[in-house]
Parts: structure tokens; C-alpha cells; sequence
């Protein structure tokens, strides 16, 4: 028996776990895109199974998912037919413009920026990516077991959502860990738990900013991410540059009314704000009810001297925001993070939250609290924070000694990534592309600069490549090297 569709259906052998959701695919595709019109009628199971050589038992089901979707409608004794209350198809209209720009998208997503450099679509082997940890290294044992307990006692409790703020066994958790680590002073009633960093400034964003009013300084460079965040919700976002000592807070906007800083590692410069500039900061957001938004991303790791205290250990008036990560310390897929936001923001803070997502997942909330509350991250940190001081000497070392003619790369104790800037001009961009080719991923500093780039110079994450990865893929980066 022939074929009963008059277009033709490509199907993987009987027996595959596929098989179902293949037919099941092409049929739905069909009907969607008119092959299959409203009204008609479709072949008997029997009939589809005998042509396609499928058993009647796969094409049942294939057709009751199409009728629980309703593409398809059944009539008593009359078999199955495609659904007549899908809308007239039409054909698509051509793009207008370069960018294929449709008016009903919100002006500032019709050319959606940048949000971190992409010039690696792929990951080279020897990739000195920012802001990866070297998940290989994590304890996935441990996690599996502490999950595997969180899920156990999540299966037994009422099916309802949580809390908007965060489980309160992990906000406890953070509270003890975030004090000890960092100095934050804070209580688990001040936190609240986010998908990340990035979804912390963006919840501060949102309560923040008034579109089109309101004044933020950022880091220039800075995380380009954030910039997008700010500037999605109508900021007027002022860039402020940076030297060794951190931002330049003598550069600020009289009228900034939300400073943004990583101050324990500049992102991506790589120097720690130094005291006097803390002190200076605070007392311009004190002076002019100002508030600033204190970046921690990589703030666990630290390689040499005393660490200095988060910003918001020295804040006496409230003005301070925290934002951390897991991602840095962890494993970027965990994608949770926190804010200690003063009393005066926190419902604010959470009614935020509760709109955007309602909740992060409890089982992984649960799972880190536990992870935290024993012991293991102090103890994975404490590991971690050995063998990222090692790559950094092996990186620091190989800087110096072979690219001195060129680069010289900015004093760093902490963190997972050195800067180096370049002595001379010279395309980076280009270079980058070369190095590629031999397999090396190198990151330009110029799309970290909003406007014209204050310095050209590469930036090398050390988290997710060896030590000997390290050295061969310098070597190379060496090679395609202008002389």
C-alpha cells in the first residue's frame, strides 16, 4: 500500500524511542503550515500505520496528542479531521529593513545590544574565557547526594509556591557564609535570593530607575550585561573611568543617583578600589541620598594580602546594595545569587522578584544551603582558591617573560582574570581572529568601554584552563603576534 498523505513523511525505523514524536512533529507541521487544511480528513490509524509501516499503537498516539493540542477534532463514526479553528495562514511578510525591525517590538529590543563580547562563537581548546570556573573540579558527588535528600524532602511537602525572598535555610546559610567570608553585615531578612547576579541588577533596575530621570554612573570599562540592564529600563547612564585605585569618584555626576562598582576586582581591569576612594564614594552617596550598587562577582578569591572588606561592611546610612554570585565559586549553571539590600528597599526588592519569576527552584536553593551549612563550599573554595593561584602565577609568568614587548599586564591578587594592556597600537580584534585559528581565545577590552576605549589591551580568564593549557596557549597567542 502506498503512501495516504499527499506530502512525504521521513520516519526513523520502527522500534525507536523517536519514532512517536517524529510523526506526531511532521503531522503538527502539516496542519500549521497548510498542507493538511482545515476541515480535512485524515487517514484511518490503521490505514497511516499500514502505509508507513508503524504499528497502529504508535499512530493512535500520535494522533490523540494532535487532538489534545487541537489540531485535530474526532467525529463519532466518522474518523478524524484537522481542526477548523486555527487562524487563515498567511504568508509571511518580508522582512523591513537590514535587521527585519517589527514595529510592535519595544524600541529598545528592536536591535537588541550586546551583552558580553562573542567574538569565540565556539570554545577554542586553549580558551582564556571570563567568568568560568573549572566545573570539572566541582563535587558533583556531593551535590548529587544533598540533592537527591533536598528532592526527598520536597516530594512529601504540599505542592505550593515559595517564598519570593528565597528558602530560609538558604538565605540562613548566606547570611553565616556572607559574614565570614566577605564582612557583609547582614541578617537573612536583608537577602534575597536571585537567578544570578545579572537578575539582582536587574531587580534593582527595575526599583531603582525612573525611565528617562534617573542618573546612574557605571564603571567604564565595565560589565556590559549590567549597561544593558540599565539602560532596558530607561537609565541615563553616565560613564565614570577607572585607574588603579578603582572608580574615579571625583569624576561622578553631581546628580548620579545610583552608582554601580565591583570594588573588590574591577571588572575587567582587574584592580581592588582603594580605601580612600570607598570612603570618598560613600560619603557622595551620603551627601546626596544617593545609593550604589556593590558588585561582588568574584570576591571569594583572593591570592596575596589582607582581602579588603566588601563596601557594604563600611556603609552607616543604608546607602549600599551587595550583589553576589554563585557562578564565580561554584558553577555558572547553578544561577543563583543574592542581594543585602537595606530594610527601606527589601519589599520593594521582593515584590520585584515575585513579578519577574516568583521564586527560583527549591530543589537547588535547598541543595546549596545544605552544600553551604556543612561545609563544603568553604572547603571547595579553599581548594579552588590554591589552584586558581597557581594558573595566575603560570599566566602572571609567561605575561612577563614572553610579551613584554608588548603587553604589560595589570598588578591582580584577586579574582579569575588578568588584563593586560597593550604598549603600542595594534588591532586586537584582528589578532584575536588569528589566534582563533590556531585555537586560542583571547578577549579585546574595547567592547567593555561604552564610547571610545580608554585603553586597548586582552583580557586572560585563567577559571576553566589548565596550567599547561596556559603555557601552550600563550605560546601560540605568541606566534600570530605582530612584530
Amino acid at each position: 500500500m502506498g503512501p495516504v498523505l499527499a506530502f512525504p513523511i521521513s520516519l526513523p525505523p520502527e522500534g525507536s524511542r523517536t519514532l512517536l514524536r517524529a510523526l506526531h512533529e511532521q503531522l503538527r507541521a502539516a496542519i500549521l503550515d497548510g498542507r493538511l487544511h482545515p476541515g480535512l480528513r485524515l487517514p484511518a490509524t490503521r490505514a497511516l500505520a499500514t502505509a508507513y509501516g508503524l504499528s497502529r499503537n504508535t499512530a493512535v498516539a500520535a494522533y490523540d496528542l494532535l487532538l489534545s493540542e487541537g489540531y485535530i477534532v474526532t467525529r463519532v463514526g466518522s474518523g478524524a479531521y484537522v481542526a477548523d479553528v486555527l487562524p487563515q495562514l498567511r504568508n509571511r511578510k518580508a522582512p523591513t529593513g537590514d535587521r527585519g525591525i517589527d514595529r510592535r517590538l519595544n524600541a529598545f529590543w528592536r536591535d537588541p545590544p550586546m551583552m558580553m563580547p562573542s567574538h569565540v562563537p565556539l570554545r577554542a581548546r586553549f580558551d582564556f574565557k571570563l567568568g568560568v570556573t573549572d566545573k570539572r573540579l566541582f563535587p558533583f558527588d556531593i551535590w548529587r547526594r544533598l540533592s537527591a535528600r533536598a528532592l526527598r524532602v520536597f516530594a512529601g511537602q504540599a505542592a505550593v509556591y515559595a517564598a519570593p525572598q528565597g528558602q530560609q535555610a538558604l538565605r540562613d546559610a548566606i547570611a553565616k557564609h556572607v559574614s565570614f567570608a566577605r564582612a557583609v553585615a547582614c541578617q537573612a531578612s536583608d537577602i534575597i535570593v536571585a537567578a544570578g547576579s545579572q537578575q539582582g541588577s536587574d531587580l534593582l533596575a527595575r526599583i531603582l530607575v525612573t525611565s528617562g530621570r534617573t542618573v546612574v554612573a557605571i564603571e567604564n570599562p565595565g560589565y556590559p550585561a549590567l549597561r544593558v540592564a540599565l539602560a532596558a529600563v530607561g537609565a541615563k547612564i553616565v560613564p565614570v573611568p577607572v585607574d588603579n585605585e578603582g572608580m574615579i569618584v571625583k569624576k561622578l555626576p553631581t546628580d548620579a543617583q545610583v552608582v554601580c562598582v565591583t570594588p573588590s576586582h574591577q571588572f575587567p581591569l582587574g584592580a581592588a578600589m582603594s580605601m580612600r576612594r570607598r570612603t570618598a564614594l560613600l560619603e557622595f552617596a551620603q551627601a546626596r541620598n544617593a545609593v550604589v550598587i556593590e558588585d561582588d562577582y568574584d570576591g571569594e578569591f583572593r591570592f596575596g594580602g589582607r582581602p579588603l572588606d566588601a563596601l557594604q561592611s563600611l556603609d552607616r546610612t543604608d546607602s549600599v546594595f551587595y550583589v553576589a554570585t554563585f557562578s564565580k565559586s561554584l558553577f555558572p549553571g547553578i544561577r543563583l545569587g543574592y542581594v543585602v539590600a537595606p530594610p527601606w528597599a527589601q519589599r520593594a526588592l521582593i515584590a520585584a522578584k515575585h513579578c519577574a519569576d516568583v521564586h527560583c527552584a527549591v530543589i537547588e536553593q535547598e541543595t546549596l544551603a545544605a552544600f553551604i551549612s556543612e561545609g563544603h563550599m568553604a572547603r571547595h573554595v579553599r581548594r579552588m582558591r590554591v589552584i586558581y593561584g597557581a594558573r595566575l602565577s603560570a599566566l602572571l609568568t609567561s605575561l612577563r617573560n614572553d610579551f613584554s614587548r608588548w603587553l604589560e599586564p595589570i598588578p591582580s591578587v584577586a579574582g579569575l582574570h588578568v588584563t593586560a594592556v597593550a604598549k603600542s597600537p595594534v588591532d586586537l580584534d584582528a589578532l584575536a581572529e588569528r589566534a582563533l585559528e590556531l585555537d586560542v581565545g583571547v578577549y579585546p577590552l574595547r567592547p567593555y568601554y561604552l564610547g571610545r576605549p580608554g585603553k586597548q589591551g586582552l583580557a586572560f580568564g585563567y577559571g576553566a584552563i589548565e596550567e599547561c593549557e596556559i603555557v601552550e596557549g600563550l605560546s601560540r597567542l605568541r606566534g600570530v603576534w605582530p612584530t
